[in-house]
């Protein structure tokens, strides 16, 4: 009988404590307290852990922090799905054809090089400081990294697959399906990827220009008042979340999608 032998071993390296990370972040934190008591007026320049830690325990128990984090998540989350939604579809009918393809790609390599910051005021004379302004300039900056990755993934399959169905009489639309949409599944995992990074940024860069609640919103609004320590909060909350993000959702799901299909040995 068929055994999974290799899984107690994956799930044995999963839990290892990571103590190079934690050695590292320990290091730094006693740099910054040593910095912080060094440097003049460092309350307002660079307040201790402490007080940072402090801001933490004041917003989280006034349960401000837990909503601007469920309001960033959410948008960032909502504006991934529909990047996807639209992305995906766009660029497997791009990459069908080559002189198609040919003409596409050099328009969405400008556009993904196009940041949503760098669009972000043209989209608020568009639709003013409202949220639709927000999901905007994430959508524009996550559509693009996964349309480029699909058109890149559906042209890079062999095409004797392609022909192969031709040949036994096969339709379009199942070429896309049992041919083109799965070759190209690894490039559609690493554009959500790089979209959802890119739309992380454009989101904080949103929340602050728009006003709306979110981390970008907490940070902005902490420096009109001069509450430093709030705002290294926030830059600490933006960074640890987005690394809990790709570790334990985007790179899992990237490398099971590139295992499943073959690209590498197991």
């Amino acid at each position: 009988m068929a055994t999974n032998s290799g899984s107690p071993g994956r799930v044995r390296r999963g839990l290892r404590i990571p103590w190079g990370m934690l050695a590292a972040i320990a290091a730094a934190v006693a740099l910054w307290a040593a910095a912080s008591r060094l440097i003049p007026q460092a309350d307002l320049y660079l307040p201790s852990p402490a007080a940072v830690w402090d801001a933490f325990v004041d917003l989280l128990r006034k349960g401000v922090l837990p909503d601007y984090v469920a309001a960033s998540i959410r948008r960032v989350i909502l504006a991934t799905v529909i990047g996807l939604a639209i992305g995906v579809p766009l660029g497997v009918f791009i990459g069908i054809n080559a002189k198609v393809a040919d003409f596409f790609y050099p328009l969405l390599n400008f556009f993904q090089s196009l940041s949503g910051i760098a669009i972000l005021p043209l989209v608020i004379v568009w639709f003013g400081f409202t949220e639709r302004t927000i999901l905007v300039a994430i959508n524009y900056t996550v559509l693009f990294p996964v349309v480029f990755n699909v058109l890149v993934g559906v042209r890079s399959v062999p095409r004797i697959y392609v022909n192969a169905l031709r040949t036994m009489g096969a339709s379009r639309l199942r070429i896309i399906r049992d041919v083109l949409l799965p070759g190209a599944l690894p490039h559609v995992a690493t554009g959500a990827r790089l979209g959802m990074a890119y739309g992380w940024r454009a989101l904080i860069a949103a929340e602050m220009l728009v006003g709306a609640n979110g981390l970008g919103f907490m940070i902005f609004n902490a420096q009109s008042f001069f509450l430093t320590n709030r705002i290294i909060l926030g830059m600490l909350a933006i960074g640890t979340l987005w690394i809990l993000i790709d570790r334990f959702l985007l790179r899992p799901l990237e490398a099971d999608t590139i295992q499943r299909w073959g690209l590498v040995q197991r």
